[in-house]
């Protein structure tokens, strides 16, 4: 059965559309209007084997929060409507992931309840903004995908770095290579991966 969905998602401040295959080969085409955006889901994509099309367009000129959420949203949403009732998903991944001094630890459990939890070393100085993304931005991001989807996502930076692209990418490869272990399925699994045999 192939694991494949498209959603979208119009309101007064977005209209976001995107297309994706579970049990891709890592190929992208991303286009939010958010240049670092873009490009961390394209490594999200690639190292997640995901095939991944994403379509947005929205009120940038107010700013980039509406955006940046509602992608997320609709991200979730994808990945919930192509894993259809998770009957024999492995359900839980992680990944960490080294470059250069930031090391992002990212867990994953598909477990209906979403959750998100970031972590970053005490004291740390927060990364500087590039093009008007923030960490906190990516933050929103994560929260929405994992609410969306009904995962719960735990993700850890330590060290982390001033520079922001440095700091994310690491996450985005790790949260592909986290959800494509906890998408994959395992043929010694019948039914739900959960002893309540459902996952909402």
């Amino acid at each position: 059965m192939k694991r494949s969905a498209e959603v979208k998602r119009k309101t007064t401040e977005t209209d976001v559309t995107v297309k994706l295959n579970i049990d891709g080969c890592g190929k992208s085409k991303i286009d939010t209007g958010i240049g670092i955006l873009d490009h961390m889901l394209e490594l999200f994509a690639f190292h997640g084997l995901f095939d991944l099309e994403i379509k947005a367009k929205g009120d940038l000129k107010v700013d980039i929060h509406h955006t940046n959420e509602d992608v997320g949203i609709v991200l979730g949403q994808v990945f919930k409507k192509a894993l259809g009732e998770k009957s024999g998903i492995k359900r839980f991944g992680s990944a960490s992931i080294p470059m250069e001094e930031v090391v992002a630890n990212v867990s994953t459990d598909i477990s209906g309840r979403g959750y998100f939890k970031l972590s970053i070393s005490k004291g740390a100085e927060l990364p500087k903004e590039q093009d008007g993304y923030s960490l906190s931005y990516a933050e929103h991001f994560f929260e929405a995908l994992a609410k969306q989807l009904g995962m719960n996502l735990n993700i850890k930076i330590d060290p982390i770095s001033a520079d922001l692209h440095t700091t994310l990418e690491p996450v985005f490869k790790g949260l592909g290579i986290s959800l494509d272990q906890a998408t994959q399925i395992d043929p010694r699994r019948q039914g739900v991966p959960s002893t309540k045999g459902v996952i909402d």
